[in-house]
């Protein structure tokens, strides 16, 4: 976790290129479907034509300014949260999170919902999760079929819920009728988020509309109806001061002035926490043994070393899947007043995005960019501002160690338990999905 500590903006200094940095002259329609279709192309093209910092143009979004440069992605990761607002430029999103998601505030509201959350996910806590999550592992992994192609990142994604089931909802295996029902449901809704064909039309339509949608309203309904059920069970619980799940542990927490958190802020960041965590773990997970797959010496030595019980490499394997497949490509912060960056003087309003992707790929940080190696983690730990595919500053997303945690704790049982060969010798292309970018094929392997 990097320290809560922020700088002033750069003042704006008479050098400094008024207007905003070059970038397609596209209309805006057109940009918005390419960018819903094609980000990283799209991004490739625009840093080849127009440098480490331009301007793209969404429909409700706005101007956005790419940066990849680090010492810019430094600057507003360092940047005082007043100016740079993550919860506005997140603000596609608070039809589906709600209004009190820690994604979609800033300031101190942001902080005090943090700090709420934060213990969870560090830790002994954190640390106390693993049994069931190598428990869940074990008998997921142990079902998937061998000697024939397999999609995993469908059974990734079934994993991973059923991990934030026991770990998040503290669903237990006794309670299979309840426990039936919201995996059910959350399902469901979570076939939004993923749903290629989602991201567009609100884009298009714009998030304060998405609510009308009726299939949208009817899903999120029963999604609701399920959380504040069990958050009425749970308040009333003896046992609750004993659990550590986080749905107990947020009924259990306080803000500052001793105000318990309301019902609707639990459900926020429940669903956040759904949201954030499921989907972007398993595609994280999906990717990896795609890779690995593809590359039978790195398959072998990460192999070698669970069985030694060493995590050296598993680390470094993870590192690496994050830096060269990032789940998204970008993260943004809206101005609240004008500041200074790359050599541009940038006015209140814009949006600025520190992008993962470019920054991920920079020669200069990471030889041969486009090749799978995690040695190059091997003693060498990740830059602050150069690998950010959790974000970064005090936006940067809590749940990082626990998605890491995991992660190892998934590979390490999988890499123990089969051997492992692509179904189809190419590369999968990355598929834009909705928000995030998966494997065109959904990581399709032989197992062996």
């Amino acid at each position: 976790m990097e320290a809560a500590t922020t700088t002033a903006p750069r003042p704006v200094n008479r050098a400094a290129k008024r207007g905003l940095p070059p970038g397609p002259p596209l209309p805006t329609p057109i940009q918005t479907g390419i960018w819903s279709r094609q980000a990283r192309r799209m991004l490739y093209v625009c840093q080849d034509r127009y440098g480490d910092i331009f301007t793209i143009r969404v429909a409700y979004e706005g101007t956005w300014v790419m940066l990849a440069d680090p010492e810019a992605i430094k600057q507003v990761f360092t940047g005082d949260p007043k100016v740079f607002h993550a919860g506005e430029g997140n603000e596609i999103l608070a039809p589906l999170l709600g209004r009190n998601s820690l994604l979609v505030l800033d300031e101190k509201r942001h902080m005090s919902q943090r700090k709420l959350l934060l213990p969870p996910f560090h830790g002994e806590r954190m640390q106390a999760y693993g049994e069931t999550m190598r428990e869940l592992a074990e008998r997921e992994i142990a079902s998937w079929p061998t000697g024939t192609p397999y999609k995993l990142r469908p059974k990734m994604q079934a994993l991973t819920l059923e991990i934030i089931l026991r770990t998040v909802f503290g669903m237990k295996a006794g309670e299979s009728a309840k426990l039936t029902e919201l995996r059910e449901a959350l399902r469901e809704f979570l076939d939004i988020t993923t749903n290629p064909r989602f991201l567009l039309p609100l884009l298009l339509v714009g998030p304060n509309r998405l609510r009308r949608v009726a299939a949208f309203r009817r899903r999120i309904e029963h999604v609701d109806r399920l959380i504040y059920q069990e958050l009425g069970e749970r308040r009333r619980a003896d046992d609750v001061g004993e659990r550590d799940d986080v749905l107990s542990m947020l009924v259990g927490a306080h803000h500052d002035d001793g105000a318990p958190m309301s019902d609707e802020e639990i459900r926020d960041e429940l669903v956040t926490l759904l949201v954030a965590g499921h989907e972007t773990t398993a595609t994280s997970l999906a990717w990896a043994v795609e890779r690995l797959a593809r590359h039978p010496e790195k398959l072998e030595r990460l192999r070698a070393e669970a069985e030694e019980g060493g995590e050296d490499y598993l680390t470094a394997t993870i590192q690496e899947t994050l830096r060269l497949r990032p789940v998204i490509s970008i993260v943004l912060r809206r101005l609240t007043e004008p500041v200074e960056i790359g050599g541009h003087e940038l006015p209140a309003g814009v949006t600025v995005a520190p992008c993962i992707y470019l920054a991920h790929r920079d020669p200069e940080v990471y030889p041969e960019p486009m090749r799978f190696l995690p040695e190059r983690f091997l003693d060498n730990p990740p830059g602050t501002y150069t690998w950010i595919p959790f974000g970064g500053g005090v936006r940067r997303c809590l749940g990082a160690s626990f998605a890491q945690f995991e992660m190892a704790v998934v590979l390490r049982e999988l890499v123990r338990r089969h051997r492992i060969r692509p179904a189809n010798p190419k590369p999968e292309r990355v598929f834009r999905r909705a928000i995030t970018e998966t494997p065109r094929r959904d990581a399709e392997v032989v197992l062996g």
